[in-house]
Parts: C-alpha cells; structure tokens; sequence
C-alpha cells in the first residue's frame, strides 16, 4: 500500500518514497513558540502530525518522529519582559501545560521533542558550516545568511526574488546587504537570553533553530523525508530552512512538505482583540478530549477548519455511536484494515475515513464480525474507547470533590462549584444531576 501526500514544493499529490532504502522514514513537525499556553490551532497542527506518525507506522518498520520546542525567541522575551515571569519559568511551565495537553488528546509522543536551548551549540555549528560555504555573512555583530547564495530561494513559497524586495513584507535592517536576506545569530543585549558564541553574546535566529536541531538528529548529511506544519510557515519560515539546510549540507534538505490550514473560530481568525481564542486547557475542561479530536479532524488538514458549537456538537454524536457500537461485544480483538488505511493513504483523507467509520458502526449491529475491525481503526486514528484506570483513591479523590461541590451548591457559592465541576471534567468525569443526588462516570 502506497502513501500519497500534497506535496507543497511541488504543488501536486504524490507517492511517498523514502529516500532511505531500509524501511527507515524520518519526520519533522514545526512545534509550538512557549510563550502562551496552547490553543486550539496549535492542537490541529500536532494532531496532523500524530496521524500521519500513526500511519507511516502502519507502513514502514523504522519511523522517526520530531516536534520540537521552541524556546528561544523575541515574543518569549516579550512576555517575560510584560509578566515579570523569568523566561527559564515561563517557557518551562508553558511547554508542561503544551505536553499535558496534547497527552490528553492523544497524541502519541513524538520520538525526539528537542528544545532550542538545549540545541545551542549544535546550532553555532550549523552556523559555522553556512559561514564556510560562503552562504552567510556577519555585520554590526550578526550573522546573516545570503539569499543570493541560494538561487532556489522561493521555491517552495512559489516567490520570485522581486516579489520578496518590493513589497513591504520584509523589514529593512541597515546590516542587510539585501532586505531579504535573514538572521542567523543576533546579539542580546543583556543577559536575560543568550549565549557566548565566535560573534559575540546573542541567541539564534528562530528559522536556523529548527533545520540544525533536524540535523543534529537524522546527521547534517542525510535527507529529511517529510516536514511539515502550519500554513503560515511556508513563508518565511520553512523557505529559510530550506535554504539553510541546503547551504550547511551537500544533501538534500527535504523531499516532502505538508501543510495545514488555519482553525477560525465562527468564521474568524482566532485572536486576541477579537477575545475568540480557544485555549486546548479550557476546551477540555468542557468537553471529552477525544470529541476535541475527533473535531479537528472533521476537515481535511489542508483546508481551513470552522471551530463551532456545531463542529463539536457533530463530533460528540458521531463519537457516541461509534463507541456505542464498540461496546457491543466485550472482546478486544483487533483485525487490520487496508481498505481503512487505504483512504489514509490518500494524503491523509481524515473525512472520507469517518465517513467509513460511521458505516462501519452502523453494520456492526447486523455483522459482528466487522467489530475487530471497527476497534482496529479507532485504535489508530486515537478515537478508540479506552477502558478506566482509576485506582481507590482517585475514586475516593472524585467522590470528595463531588461532595465539595454539592456543600458549595447548596452554600449557593455557584463560582466554586463550577470550578469544582471543571476539576472533575478535566479528569475526563462526567456528572449526572438527578432528583436522587449526583451519579458520575467516566467518559467515553
């Protein structure tokens, strides 16, 4: 069976090949900026990944998968600067809250999860080899990588060189030979965020942290099998790593790229003017983990998700009758599916494969033999039903907290209560209020 994907640096749908002949294939996923906590777009981009990890997973013996952490840059310094909160604090505590929740909506963790400052000297040293293959320069204490080394500079992008110039979507810096040329390494001004490097005191720039923490991982001269990420970073940023890859290297950067598209939230783009941002922390507070991701698969990874009431709403139903139909029988027994996996084969095709689901669950109740099956493709997209773990004293624990809430509820203090209620949602409880008490179970 053959995997297909949009290539982006062709523009069309092709037959994955692994450039390494041995079953081997590597994969690197542009990860979050800890600065803030997680929102809802940030899930859809890690949740892309996980399945496209799931599924080479399915098809090669030997797969590689990489997100990274980013936590060196300016709107880290920015936030530290608005919050007083030390940047070491806060990048560690919002990096927690991304990997909490990202394990809560079931993402498989990624084989390597680099962080930039763990990552410095392996980044000077990418620096170094762009230096020496004259495809940088330095001046007024920065280091600056030379677009005009590169001819290929926009092909991913599908930019031209005056596309770039003319329009105002590059800054002009006085130590640029050229307004498009680009950072590698920047002089900090204080100690707060930086490192002795051979050009003096500074952090790197945020597009060479991701192509020397991949190289530093699959070996400065092997070829990335697949990159991927959001939309947005097409350009600059993925165009940068491209060109930085391939001036510190004789191979190859990447042979595939995949991109996802936005989540707007009732048609808007999430913001927080617009004071519409969904945090992944306050969505599973309210709603089944798994529901959410079932949710941002609900459309095609490249095509813009709407983030609604409804999307959620249809998201809960259909996951109901697929569980519903998993608990027909007790047995765990799983029977691969090809003709499931086929239509993940098919760049990913997340609604088509649902849509197969949904059939599926609804001839299981006429043709139980169709049930192992069912199982074995919930398990790997990550929607199956999981069976609970709750020991003693989590029962004692949510019983507690039950309690609590019906002394605060009858205190008419509704604020704690709610808050009490949430606690519980996020420990995936529901609660069911009846006129004989309060009953609860574990969600699906």
């Amino acid at each position: 069976m053959n995997l297909h994907i949009h290539n982006t640096l062709t523009n069309k749908k092709e037959e994955f090949k692994p450039h390494n002949t041995d079953n081997k294939v590597n994969m690197y996923v542009c990860g979050p900026t800890v600065y803030s906590d997680p929102h809802i777009g940030n899930a859809r981009a890690a949740l892309i990944g996980d399945l496209f990890f799931r599924l080479l997973r399915e098809l090669y013996s030997d797969v590689t998968y990489i997100r990274n952490l980013t936590d060196v840059d300016d709107k880290i310094i920015a936030e530290s600067s608005r919050t007083g909160i030390p940047i070491g604090l806060l990048t560690t505590d919002v990096a927690s809250v991304y990997q909490s929740n990202m394990l809560k909506l079931n993402m498989l963790p990624p084989t390597y999860e680099p962080k930039v400052t763990d990552n410095i000297n392996n980044i000077i040293n990418t620096i170094e080899k762009i230096l020496l293959n004259k495809s940088a320069y330095i001046s007024d204490n920065h280091v600056v990588f030379d677009t005009e080394s590169y001819p290929e500079y926009g092909t991913l992008s599908k930019k031209i060189a005056d596309d770039l110039i003319d329009g105002a979507r590059i800054k002009p810096e006085s130590y640029k030979r050229n307004p498009k040329d680009f950072v590698l390494w920047k002089p900090s001004d204080d100690d707060t965020c930086g490192w002795n490097s051979p050009w003096g005191f500074g952090r790197p720039g945020w597009h060479i942290e991701c192509t020397s923490m991949i190289k530093s991982i699959i070996g400065n001269e092997q070829t990335l099998d697949i990159h991927g990420g959001g939309n947005d970073l097409i350009f600059p940023h993925h165009e940068n790593e491209i060109a930085q890859g391939s001036c510190c290297s004789s191979s190859k950067f990447c042979n595939y790229w995949f991109h996802n598209g936005i989540v707007l939230v009732d048609k808007k783009k999430m913001s927080k003017s617009l004071g519409n941002v969904v945090l992944v922390s306050e969505a599973i507070k309210k709603t089944n983990p798994i529901v959410i991701r079932l949710a941002l698969m609900s459309t095609h990874y490249r095509q813009p998700l709407n983030w609604t009431e409804d999307t959620i709403v249809n998201a809960k139903n259909i996951l109901d009758k697929i569980h519903r139909s998993l608990e027909t029988q007790s047995t765990d027994v799983l029977e691969k599916d090809n003709q499931f996996i086929s239509l993940l084969c098919d760049d990913l095709n997340t609604p088509n494969a649902i849509q197969y689901l949904i059939k599926q669950a609804k001839t299981v109740k006429n043709n139980s033999e169709i049930l192992p099956k069912l199982r074995y493709n919930c398990k790997l997209i990550g929607i199956h039903k999981q069976t609970s773990t709750l020991n003693a004293s989590d029962t004692i624990k949510i019983e507690a907290l039950i309690a609590n809430r019906e002394i605060a509820r009858k205190d008419k203090d509704y604020l704690q209560a709610d808050k009490i209620r949430d606690e519980l949602i996020a420990m995936d409880i529901e609660l069911e209020d009846g006129p004989d008490g309060v009953s609860w179970k574990i969600k699906h």
